[in-house]
């Protein structure tokens, strides 16, 4: 396909772009096998345009649909661009219905629309939606609708409900509403304090203020994505704890911050010794 035969709708531009990866010698493939425990997923390397209908003819698979989704999107967050371009194709079914119940009473352009749809669900696709959660493909809906219905209603449209098919199966929101302002200035004190590590500030930061996806942080970190998780939430329990007794926000003794500092030197010590343990040698066959 040539620039002057590319679509003017962005929808559209995905669908080409998709056809273009799952046609040819070497189509994308998913391989089924290992998200297969617990639904009833098919068999094997399936293509994604069979893969997109199975699961539009099976609505109410909820487990395989979410073993699925992890799955895409843990691969548009760490395997590139084709894998992005194939979760938003799978989901195109769904962007498009929304495009065109949010046009009914628009007067603005359908194009705009669909890019602000696409958009909505592009940043959920990157870094809003937490695996750890049921639902991720709900979410993702719900962020692309929401995003194209802010626009619908910047324009004074009539407001329209979000769709069933999307509060069937939809998640709530992960992070509840912090009671303080400027948290990143909190942060900074719990880290001065000893509550928090110097390394593990900004990956915190990224996390919990500033929402983004835990899996390329992980990777960036080297280290697995559910020990990243568990250190977050024994982050977030120490600052609870900080937050109750008035650490974060009050002065403290000079005994207070010693305790902390001890309990920091200890966590240190336990990752040094993680880190420096050897690996364990592989069996010998007995001949």
């Amino acid at each position: 396909m040539t620039a002057t035969d590319w679509p003017d709708s962005p929808l559209d531009a995905v669908a080409a772009a998709f056809a273009a990866l799952t046609t040819g010698p070497q189509p994308l493939l998913l391989d089924l096998d290992s998200l297969r425990t617990g639904t009833d997923l098919p068999e094997g390397r399936v293509r994604l345009p069979a893969l997109r209908s199975w699961l539009l003819q099976h609505p109410r698979s909820f487990e395989a649909r979410d073993a699925v989704w992890r799955e895409l999107i843990r691969r548009a967050r760490l395997s590139g661009p084709a894998w992005v371009i194939a979760a938003t194709a799978l989901a195109l079914p769904a962007l498009r219905r929304y495009a065109g119940q949010l046009r009914r009473g628009w007067g603005g352009d359908a194009h705009d629309l669909d890019a602000e749809i696409l958009t909505g669900f592009l940043t959920a696709l990157r870094d809003r939606v937490d695996l750890a959660r049921p639902a991720p493909y709900a979410s993702l809906c719900r962020a692309a609708w929401r995003a194209g219905h802010e626009l619908h209603q910047r324009d004074g449209a009539e407001a329209i409900p979000l769709p069933e098919e999307i509060l069937e199966h939809v998640t709530g929101p992960r992070t509840p509403k912090r009671p303080w302002g400027h948290p990143d200035l909190l942060v900074r004190r719990a880290v001065e304090l000893g509550i928090v590590d110097p390394d593990d500030e900004q990956p915190y930061i990224d996390l919990r203020l500033g929402h983004r996806a835990i899996e390329p942080i992980a990777a960036r970190l080297g280290l697995q994505v559910d020990t990243l998780r568990r250190r977050i939430e024994r982050i977030d329990a120490r600052i609870a704890e900080a937050v109750s007794d008035g650490m974060l926000t009050e002065a403290i003794s000079p005994q207070v911050r010693q305790q902390w500092q001890r309990r920091a030197e200890q966590r240190h010590r336990i990752r040094a010794g993680r880190g420096a343990a050897p690996a364990k040698p592989p069996q010998q066959l007995v001949a």
